[in-house]
This record gives C-alpha cells, sequence and structure tokens, in this order.
C-alpha cells in the first residue's frame, strides 16, 4: 500500500477532475457505497472459482462472527445498494462512483494491494447505443487528458445459452492438450475454462491462439449488437480493435466487453475495463435488469498522464507572498484575502514564520509558485506589491494591490 504525497496530489486531483466533470457533462449521478460489505456479497458476483475471491480478498470475522470483506472491486457493491434501496426495478440509472478497493496481490508498478478505481455503472438500457456512449465517455477523458497513446479493444460474448456449446468446444480443445497446461489452468479447465483465455503464462500463449474463437458462436441477436455497436463507434471516429481473446469467466456476463489498454505502462496495460452484465442483477437477487459499466485504476491513469498526458491542466501554487518588515509581515495576510476574495480559485501562498529577503525568495522557488509576490515598506506605503515571475523569463513589475489578482493570473496562464 502506497501513500500519496503532497508532490503527487495535483495530478490527482486534475485526473479526478475531469473524470467527475466528464461523467457529470452525459447526466451521470454519484453513488457513494461503503468499503466493507458482508463476504458473501463478493463470492456470488466475482465467483469463488476466481483469483480474487481465491488469493486475493483482505477477509475478516466482525465481533457477531459475521464474515465481512474490504471491498475488491466496486460494482458489486453499486448493484446491493440498487437493489437495496430500490432504484433499479423499473428505473433507468446512470450512476458513477469512486473510492478505495483492495486485493492482496503481487504489487507492481501501477498497482497496490490498496488501490483507487472511478466506477461507471448504468442499469435498465439493453440496447447498443449505451454501450457507445460509456466509450464515448471515456474516450472523452483521454482527449482532455491529451492521452494518445491508448487503444480500445472490443468483443461481445454472446448471452449464457450461446456460450454452452463455446464451453464445450473449448474444454474439448484444451483437454486435447492437456500435458501443455499449467497448474492453475489445469485446475480450471472443467469449472471456468474461459478463464484459460485470461492466462498470462507466455508458455500457453502459442495454446490459447489456437483456441476456437467465441465470436464463432454468437447468437443472432448479440451478433446484431455487437455490429451496431461497431458502426455507433465508427460513426463517432473512435477507433477500435476486435480482440476474440477479450473474454469475462462468468454467466451473468453478456455480450460487449472491452478494454482501454497501452504499452506505456510496462506489463500494466489495462487502464479501463468493462462490459456488460445483464444477469449481475438477477444473480444479487433483484429483478432483471440490463447493465453495463466500466472501471478505470486510477494508479494507472495518472501514471499514464505523468508519462504522456497534457500535464498544462495540473493546477499548482499561483504565487507566493514574499513580506519585508514587521510591518509588511502583518499586511501580508490580508492583502492575500483580499486577492484571494477578488479572484476566487487564486493560490496564494503567504511566507509565515519570518526570514530574510533572500531566505523567503528562496522558499517561493522552492514552493513552485508560478509568480513571487514582494510587499516590502515602500510598497506598504504606497499601497502597491511588486510582481516577479518565477517560471518566465520576465521582468519584475510593481503594480497597485487592485491590479495584482488580474495580473498573477495573466502570468499563471502563459507558464
Amino acid at each position: 500500500m502506497g501513500d500519496i504525497l503532497p508532490e503527487d496530489t495535483p495530478a490527482w486531483q486534475h485526473v479526478e477532475d475531469v473524470l467527475v466533470r466528464s461523467v457529470k457533462a452525459y447526466g451521470y449521478r454519484e453513488l457513494r457505497v461503503p468499503v466493507v460489505e458482508r463476504t458473501e456479497l463478493f463470492k456470488r458476483s466475482i465467483g469463488e472459482v476466481t483469483d480474487i475471491v481465491e488469493k486475493e480478498m483482505y477477509t475478516f470475522t466482525d465481533r457477531n462472527d459475521e464474515s465481512l470483506t474490504l471491498r475488491p472491486e466496486a460494482t458489486a457493491g453499486i448493484v446491493r445498494a440498487g437493489i437495496a434501496n430500490g432504484l433499479l426495478h423499473n428505473q433507468k440509472r446512470k450512476l458513477w462512483s469512486a473510492g478505495p478497493m483492495f486485493r492482496y496481490e503481487k504489487p507492481q508498478k501501477g498497482r497496490y494491494r490498496q488501490f483507487h478505481q472511478f466506477d461507471v455503472e448504468v442499469f435498465g438500457y439493453p440496447g447498443p447505443d449505451i454501450d457507445a456512449e460509456l466509450l464515448m465517455i471515456s474516450a472523452r477523458i483521454w482527449k482532455e487528458l491529451g492521452l494518445d497513446a491508448i487503444e480500445l479493444q472490443i468483443n461481445s460474448l454472446g448471452t449464457p445459452g450461446s456460450r454452452l456449446s463455446y464451453r464445450a468446444e473449448l474444454i474439448d480443445y484444451f483437454s486435447a492438450h492437456a500435458a501443455q497446461l499449467d497448474e492453475e489452468s489445469a485446475s480450471r479447465l472443467e469449472r471456468n475454462p474461459m478463464r484459460l483465455l485470461d492466462s498470462k503464462n507466455p508458455d500457453m500463449q502459442a495454446l490459447i491462439d489456437g483456441a476456437p474463437h467465441l465470436t464463432d458462436h454468437l447468437d443472432s441477436e448479440s451478433a446484431e449488437h455487437f455490429a451496431q455497436l461497431q458502426e455507433l463507434l465508427q460513426a463517432a471516429n473512435i477507433p477500435f480493435h476486435v480482440n476474440t481473446r477479450l473474454v469475462r469467466g462468468l454467466d451473468y456476463y453478456t455480450r460487449t466487453v472491452f478494454e482501454w489498454v497501452t504499452d506505456k505502462l510496462g506489463s500494466q496495460g489495462a487502464v479501463c475495463s468493462g462490459g456488460r452484465y445483464d444477469g449481475l442483477v438477477e444473480h444479487l437477487g433483484g429483478r432483471a435488469t440490463p447493465a453495463i459499466g466500466w472501471a478505470i485504476g486510477l494508479e494507472r491513469l495518472v501514471e499514464l498522464y505523468r508519462v504522456c498526458g497534457d500535464n498544462a491542466g495540473v493546477a499548482g501554487l499561483d504565487a507566493y507572498l514574499v513580506a519585508v518588515g514587521d510591518k509588511a509581515a502583518k499586511q501580508a495576510l490580508i492583502l492575500a484575502e483580499s486577492l484571494r476574495d477578488e479572484s476566487p480559485g487564486l493560490n496564494i501562498e503567504v511566507n509565515l514564520g519570518g526570514g530574510s529577503f533572500k531566505s523567503q525568495f528562496k522558499r517561493a522557488d522552492k514552493s513552485g509558485a508560478k509568480v513571487a509576490l514582494i510587499l516590502g515598506e515602500e510598497e506598504l506605503a504606497d499601497r502597491q506589491v511588486g510582481i516577479k515571475p518565477l517560471r518566465l523569463e520576465a521582468d519584475q513589475q510593481t503594480v497597485a494591490w487592485e491590479q495584482a489578482a488580474t495580473i498573477i493570473n495573466s502570468i499563471s496562464g502563459d507558464v
């Protein structure tokens, strides 16, 4: 588990602001759910034959002898909340949620045991238009963050019924090559053969490449749904690649699945993953409800933003106010307040604790501020302030207090 330090939080805040602003632009509303849920919820939703449930969940028994789990993902809790609060039956819902998740797994670059996700979940929309809208939202997010090193991969899983024959064919195929299966794949062959297609074992990739394709087993309605989705994405100018090996192993996942992937983060290539789970609401005790969603791993997205995004959007300190002399030091807090009142959103740090002009100016430079404001006895007497750009090659100027906010904003916009 890791700390997010003050030097890192501006990038996090900017990415989170873009995410929230983007989903709100499409009419999505926030739902906040607990970090702790009953363990049974995740066993039923994720499936007991999964790495998450078998190896990765943080599960404990509380004082009432009830088994509880720190949430390893958000969708199950959102569905549980929707059923418990009557949000889903005969209703259409567009929801988003964000927060920490927990999985006990090997830490890697961009992956921690406490990690953060931003989730979008939609209920009550059966057609491919909502699938397309979710992908349009994510494409807009990448655009606003200045990310282009990211690719969309899509596939269709069809319906549980249409997957039965595919499942049988997979079992026959992998059984005929049982000697090439690793221990984990062999244990899952009968219980969940589609999970074998997810294997990251490089020794099995040639075998997986030769496996039957799910798209050859799609029912007619799923094939039409998938074709319409592709038409909508083409009309929206969103490039995509059909990846027939992109799967989900649980029966309530249906039709569309997708991932946004990048090659800029090493082995951790998936930045956003999602798909339809039309059977999950009913599986957890609600009425049959079409549903689809995606989740973004924030650690990975922030890292990708640092590597190849447009970092101009990261808000920092606009000004550091250097106060020379006792009278100026007393007035500095008042001046800073008046500037914040005049221009809400202006970030100004006032030098506190005294110090020589030289030492204060060093603090101003170290703070990362775009300008230093200089208030001495002479400036104080004339109700003026010196403004020295710290990140641009420009001369210092002295202006009236009433002009200072405008000048600071102008310089900040140029940095």
